[in-house]
């Protein structure tokens, strides 16, 4: 990984469930992504609570001796718990915590979730597909959870409701170790196109 690389990659965001789910892989690949990020050196940002895959990412990260950064409403405190020993900022609102996790991220893993996840997924493509920022985003696609997501918006897509490009921010990856690989690659191309922007300018 470059030095110019590592200055943008500082701070990963997790978006990921607040409960379990059914399947133990899901809890196996948390505690993978929160290692890949912390051995990476980069700070895991995430929704602050000490339950569920997001529990587990962050305490995973936190126990390979990595930065972690929870966002998490006062009022969910009581609900979700936090992390001992990590940075957590409390906020007010749910709406406040979304976009402060996207703020602060310059890259996003998803791991499977619910709703709450899927409203973080979308606002983020979102905002891709408006300009509004460029960042890396990985879906983790542990035993195929988000096959679905991807046909969902593939269908979009055939049926005009959807621009190819927002497809195209919908990456499925299998394992941790190739999300932050995947990151870093997608990294080095926006260098090289804002390096060829900038000469190109000149």
């Amino acid at each position: 990984m470059s030095d110019v690389t590592m200055a943008k990659l500082r701070s990963i965001g997790v978006f990921c469930g607040s409960r379990l789910g059914e399947r133990e892989t899901y809890a196996d690949a948390a505690e993978a992504v929160g290692r890949a990020i912390a051995r990476a050196g980069c700070r895991l940002v995430y929704g602050g609570g000490d339950v569920g895959l997001m529990g587990i990412a962050a305490s995973t990260a936190a126990a390979e001796g990595g930065p972690v950064h929870g966002i998490i409403p006062g009022f969910l405190i009581a609900r979700e718990g936090h992390l001992e020993g990590v940075d957590i900022k409390i906020v007010e609102t749910m709406s406040e915590r979304k976009s402060l996790l996207i703020a602060e991220s310059d890259a996003y893993i998803i791991l499977p979730g619910g709703t709450g996840t899927l409203e973080e997924v979308f606002d983020v493509i979102s905002r891709q597909q408006l300009g509004l920022q460029d960042k890396p985003i990985v879906f983790l696609n542990t035993d195929g959870f988000w096959s679905p997501f991807m046909d969902l918006i593939c269908h979009t897509v055939t049926e005009g409701f959807t621009p190819q490009s927002l497809a195209d921010h919908v990456e499925l990856i299998d394992d941790a170790d190739t999300a932050i690989s995947r990151i870093v690659t997608q990294l080095d191309a926006q260098q090289t196109t804002d390096a060829g922007t900038a000469n190109t300018a000149d």
